[in-house]
């Protein structure tokens, strides 16, 4: 019975804390500025992409949606997870959510006009999310203080 007593106690003190450790205080986790650079994960892109995405809901996640600032610098091969969420409602679904968590992708300019991709066929990319230069952006927000992250 001691036993049963325990295993409740520390269930409903694990639920209390939020999915936070013991050990870790609730402000564990200071505001947070960061890039994170997509430029695909060949060769099962697909893969990368749900992996990309699940680690960036993690931090969001781990630190608190006000308490962190994400932006997804994509190019190259990156700019393909936009062509694939037109057909794959899982990523779409991903996309989105991200997206009213505050997330902002931003799209190379460079690489849709040397791949040749109208970006009116990219799911969810509008004007506001192109940038001219997609290294020149990681670049640009490393500068105000944006931390990097490659996956």
């Amino acid at each position: 019975m001691m036993k049963y007593a325990l295993t409740i106690a520390l269930t409903v003190l694990a639920a209390s804390l939020g999915g936070r450790s013991m050990a870790e205080p609730a402000d564990y986790y200071k505001d947070q500025k960061v890039v994170y650079h997509n430029d695909g994960g060949a060769p099962d892109n697909v893969a990368y992409f749900k992996r990309m995405l699940n680690s960036i809901k993690n931090h969001i996640e781990a630190v608190g949606k006000d308490h962190v600032e994400i932006r997804v610098v994509d190019h190259a091969s990156g700019v393909e997870m936009f062509q694939i969420a037109k057909a794959d409602k899982e990523i779409a679904a991903r996309l989105d959510a991200l997206k009213a968590q505050g997330v902002r992708f931003l799209v190379c300019a460079n690489t849709l006009r040397e791949r040749n991709i109208d970006p009116s066929t990219l799911y969810g990319v509008t004007e506001r999310d192109i940038v001219p230069s997609g290294v020149a952006e990681l670049a640009r927000l490393q500068g105000m203080g944006f931390v990097y992250i490659h996956l």
